[in-house]
């Protein structure tokens, strides 16, 4: 009698600790389940914060290279020793010559990615490389590169306006990024325009123009990969 109580026991005891063991293994498979749904919707608006940042990089893309047209054709104007461009033209092509202009990621998506953890569950290795490259190494890049410009972009606008006498005025509903702007009144200055100082800031200003354009092609190029990956990522 003693035994088949000790058997009956035994299976009771068995009984309710598989039970245990298979509802914490059930709520296990639920968290595991969970976390990859949201990992999911995480990449998800990772991808368009992704697209978004790329629209930004082709526009930053577009007015440097319009800034660098517009040097090329005042410093081919300068080599002539003509003025082929009148006045007024010269004032709205500097006016057009934007060097400071930078690229900022939008990096919240994977900030959230990092801190909820759910970084760990993406299962590209490729990818998480990828994106450890644009919010890290890039964005450090970038920054220190876009200071360094910031502080000549400063120097150079403030040259145009104290030896051309520029005074214009903001349109901040115009444009991109910062507006646009228009004159109001200007002193055009040959000999500064024909000057070394004004041709050495013209030329400094295409050498940033060309180091930082490089900068966003390798950070275009990162993003274009990471998009790729993201999408096959929320396939999977």
């Amino acid at each position: 009698m003693k035994k088949k109580y000790i058997v009956r026991y035994s299976l009771e005891f068995l009984v309710i600790f598989s039970s245990i063991l298979f509802s914490f293994y059930l709520e296990d498979v639920r968290k595991i389940n969970q976390d990859f749904i949201i990992k999911n919707e995480l990449v998800n608006d990772l991808i368009i914060s992704i697209e978004d940042d790329l629209k930004q990089i082709k526009d930053v893309k577009n007015i440097l290279k319009n800034s660098d047209g517009a040097i090329e054709s005042i410093l081919n104007d300068i080599d002539g020793e003509k003025l082929y461009i009148n006045d007024v033209e010269l004032i709205n092509k500097l006016l057009e010559i934007n060097v400071g202009l930078s690229f900022f990621s939008k990096d919240g998506i994977y900030n959230q990615l990092i801190s909820t953890g759910t970084f760990g569950l993406i299962k590209n290795q490729k990818l998480k490389k990828t994106l450890l490259e644009i919010y890290n190494h890039n964005k450090n890049r970038n920054f220190a590169i876009s200071k360094e410009i910031d502080q000549f972009a400063m120097s150079l606008h403030l040259a145009f306006k104290e030896n051309f006498r520029i005074r214009s005025i903001y349109d901040t509903s115009d444009g991109k990024f910062y507006g646009s702007q228009k004159v109001i009144n200007s002193n055009f200055n040959k000999t500064y325009y024909l000057s070394n100082n004004f041709y050495s800031l013209l030329s400094q200003s295409q050498d940033y123009i060309s180091s930082y354009l490089r900068l966003i092609d390798d950070i275009q190029n990162n993003y274009n990969t990471a998009l790729s990956l993201s999408k096959l990522e929320i396939k999977k």
